[in-house]
């Protein structure tokens, strides 16, 4: 008979832990997405902020190799125009 209760009471006694800790992780999860929504928010401009870094190095980068090209050849031009006069 004593083991019997002892099993009703484990059983009791894990219905209330249970409960608890249901109650709690509704609080937590009430309080983390809370602070969660700036720091998603932080996240994903910190990373559109990075894509548009690497977008813009991607057409700086053939444009800067591109312009040192364009350069040489608009100085040799006014120089061969000097020597010509």
């Amino acid at each position: 008979m004593g083991q019997q209760h002892r099993k009703v009471i484990k059983r009791r006694r894990r219905k209330d832990y249970l409960k608890r800790k249901k109650e709690l992780a509704k609080t937590n999860e009430v309080l983390s997405k809370k602070s969660d929504k700036p720091a998603a928010k932080k996240a994903a401009k910190k990373a559109a902020k990075k894509v548009a870094k690497k977008a813009a190095k991607k057409v700086a980068a053939p444009a800067a190799e591109e312009a040192p090209a364009e350069t040489p050849v608009e100085e040799t031009a006014p120089a061969t125009e000097e020597s010509a006069e």
